[in-house]
């Protein structure tokens, strides 16, 4: 069963269908999607501080490259993680860029704790539009998303590359891509409503107020069901920061489905490189702060069986604040006995229709 929320979104009353059930751990909840946006509190960073898979390949590639260079560590949060772990790591001297207010004056704190804080230069701003000198040696930038590029990794990083690194710079992470397989919305989270987390609640708050109005915000899924997915997992984005990194793209894949089911949408997650031979991190199989989102593209399930094939085309383009992609989706479902299945979703970081497609007028009801 799930419960009915009120939200109040500027004067004007928004209802949610929220899962009352308890929060364990691994039981699959949906949450919007929150990376995108500036409205991280101490939770959001927690979860990204004691990521043991995240940590241990961004300290990897900082104990290979940092040492004896300057490090520019963009979007470093309350805790100045990576210009701190970089002089650690022996680098000559690091500055960390905050572009959130509480978080930069919260990071201002911490850095007058720090042992090193005399290596550590900390600015408030966004690094698309500060000024410095002289050039850094390595870029560290922990603004990966879900969504590979959704928190605006390519336009960010290829600013970064242009003015901020010195020709022969290296970028850390390495590479980002997002992948999707075909699935069914309710398979993800078997046994459950298909509501939002009660813990999600106060995030999507958030979103609204930040942006003025409700939106059909990215729905992020934790801790998925794997085994609803009935395709293969192919690429639909790619970011190499190192190699050639475009700020806006066009993926055509073919996912193949691999057993019979019903499918509603696809199902995205994020493998990251941090360094060129490393293990990817798999956020979809890995216990990380990173998430799965799911795009709804079809009205309603399409029964699907082994030998169809869902045809996927996924585009970004920067949306009108120059940093943060929009997607767009369009599928074709192409099954045996010759039928086609047309859908498409337009997702927007930020506005856009609000309860555009069923899937979201059955998570934000009327009545």
């Amino acid at each position: 069963m799930h419960e009915t929320r009120e939200l109040k979104a500027h004067g004007n009353t928004v209802l949610v269908d929220v899962d009352p059930g308890s929060k364990r751990a691994g039981r699959p909840a949906l949450w919007p999607t929150v990376g995108e946006y500036p409205i991280y509190d101490q939770f959001l960073y927690s979860t990204m501080t004691t990521d043991h898979e995240r940590n241990q390949r961004f300290l990897a590639a900082l104990a290979k490259l940092a040492p004896g260079r300057r490090v520019l560590d963009i979007g470093t949060g309350e805790d100045l993680l990576w210009a701190y772990e970089s002089v650690r790591a022996g680098a000559r001297n690091a500055l960390a860029v905050e572009v959130i207010d509480d978080a930069f004056h919260k990071a201002a704190d911490t850095l007058a704790t720090l042992d090193q804080r005399d290596l550590i230069t900390l600015l408030l701003g966004e690094s698309t539009t500060l000024r410095f000198a002289p050039k850094v040696d390595v870029c560290v930038a922990e603004i990966i998303g879900s969504l590979a590029g959704a928190e605006g990794a390519a336009a960010v990083l290829t600013d970064a590359r242009n003015r901020h690194l010195v020709p022969e710079g290296l970028v850390v992470p390495h590479r980002a891509v997002t992948l999707a397989a075909a699935v069914r919305l309710a398979d993800l989270l078997p046994g459950q409503p298909v509501a939002f987390s009660q813990a999600a609640i106060p995030y999507l708050q958030s979103i609204f107020d930040w942006h003025g109005r409700p939106f059909d915000i990215r729905l992020r899924i934790e801790n998925p069901h794997t085994g609803a997915l009935l395709s293969d997992g192919r690429p639909v984005e790619v970011l190499d920061f190192n190699g050639e990194l475009r700020t806006e793209q066009r993926t055509t894949t073919r996912l193949a489905i691999t057993r019979a089911g019903q499918v509603d949408g696809v199902l995205t997650w994020l493998n990251l490189w941090c360094l060129p031979d490393d293990e990817p991190l798999d956020a979809l199989r890995m216990r990380t702060n990173w998430a799965s989102i799911y795009f709804p593209l079809f009205d309603a399930p399409v029964p699907v069986a082994p030998g169809d094939v869902l045809e996927l085309t996924v585009e970004t383009a920067l949306s009108d604040d120059g940093i943060h992609p929009d997607y767009r989706l369009v599928a074709v479902l192409h099954t045996l006995d010759g039928t086609e299945h047309h859908g498409s979703l337009t997702s927007p970081h930020h506005g856009g229709p609000f309860r555009a497609h069923p899937a979201y007028r059955s998570l934000f009801p009327t009545a």
